[in-house]
């Protein structure tokens, strides 16, 4: 970028924290509509983004809120009413799809936002920009926490017996929404509604030292930490897993976090690099107006790939999950199928099987150190 003076935040929206694509334009107060940007005293021409934002986003992020609101509320009524959440991992699969949930509330609003101006006021701009870094924080927090759930099943089995809790899986819940309500709290001061030239919008606007601090802490939160869990839990877990005569059983029981461990890498680490290149552009000497162009353009890829993060666990759990599907099929025969076919005794039969031989005192005891 050129002028810094006269753009100091101008590329910063395109590649910050916030959730849509729109703002990469705005935070040049003096010409808001405009697609390109000024390097050295030459004109910088730019792909705009909000046109390009405002025909892909509503139709893909509506698609992304209606099948990532039925598979969470799915896997909500599963835990509550099927497993009872009757362990600790219960309770962070409970809590990593309510995560997912407020993530997904916001996304009507944003793909509203896309197309037109934000209408809701300051207050509301505030409160959606909570739930999506809440939401994300909360996400990655508690994958962390199944992660490390695994590893202390598996590895410190006796250990796990005594610490592997309800109690201790609801305690350690609350901190960690009480640490995802911290971490979001720049996102949410320094973001507000305000009017560009004819139309209002909702986005970020960080002064340069916390442009810095959020960037920093969202890579180290969403990236290096649970890169180096992942490292330390898993390494421990294979080595317990060679000397395990059972290794099938055991595989079976670290494979479905593991997926939804690697998922979370792909569909956000891309983001998180962009955002940090984009952050410290003159360090990494992006600064000229052909990488910030190509820049501007791959935040609004990684961006929109992570945005639909939130409705992929419950189709993890659904291929990787052996039991889930169990407890779909009869969670599905039992209060969907029998109520739109009353008079089908096929329905009561097989229900009765299945959860006859699903509601075993066996089975639940597998079901703790297996999760879904």
């Amino acid at each position: 970028m050129g002028d810094k003076e006269t753009f100091p935040n101008f590329m910063y929206n395109v590649l910050s924290t916030s959730r849509f694509f729109t703002r990469n334009i705005k935070e040049n107060h003096e010409e808001a509509t405009t697609s390109y940007d000024y390097d050295y005293g030459a004109p910088c021409y730019k792909t705009d983004v909000k046109q390009i934002a405002a025909q892909l986003l509503p139709p893909l992020y509506s698609l992304v809120f209606i099948f990532g609101l039925v598979g969470n509320l799915l896997v909500v009524l599963i835990l509550i009413n099927c497993k009872k959440l009757k362990s600790m991992t219960d309770i962070y699969l409970l809590n990593l799809a309510i995560s997912d949930l407020l993530f997904l509330f916001t996304l009507p609003w944003w793909a509203h936002h896309a197309a037109n101006e934000w209408v809701l006021g300051n207050a509301m701009c505030k409160l959606f920009t909570g739930l999506y870094h809440i939401g994300y924080f909360g996400g990655i927090f508690f994958i962390i926490l199944l992660t490390m759930d695994r590893y202390l099943a598996i590895v410190h089995a006796v250990f796990a017996l005594k610490a592997r809790t309800v109690t201790f899986g609801v305690v350690t819940s609350v901190l960690t929404w009480v640490v995802a309500v911290l971490a979001s709290l720049p996102g949410i001061v320094f973001t507000r509604s305000q009017k560009e030239v004819s139309d209002y919008t909702c986005g970020p606007y960080f002064p340069p030292k916390w442009k810095s601090f959020q960037t920093i802490m969202r890579n180290i939160l969403g990236l290096v930490l649970p890169l180096l869990v992942m490292v330390i839990c898993y390494s421990g877990i294979l080595k317990t897993l060679l000397r395990c005569r059972n290794e099938k059983k055991k595989h079976k029981a670290v494979r479905l976090i593991f997926a939804i461990m690697i998922v979370y890498f792909l569909f956000w680490a891309p983001y998180n690099i962009i955002l940090l290149l984009s952050t410290f552009q003159e360090f990494f000497n992006l600064s000229n107006c052909e990488s910030a162009s190509q820049l501007d353009q791959a935040m609004q890829v990684t961006e929109t790939l992570g945005m639909t993060h939130c409705c992929i666990n419950p189709v993890i759990y659904a291929f990787v999950g052996e039991k889930f599907r169990r407890y779909l099929s009869v969670f599905f025969r039992k209060h969907i199928a029998k109520r739109l076919c009353k008079h089908c005794p096929v329905f009561y039969r097989e229900t009765a099987d299945r959860a006859s031989s699903t509601y075993t005192p066996s089975t639940g005891e597998q079901e703790v150190s297996a999760g879904l």
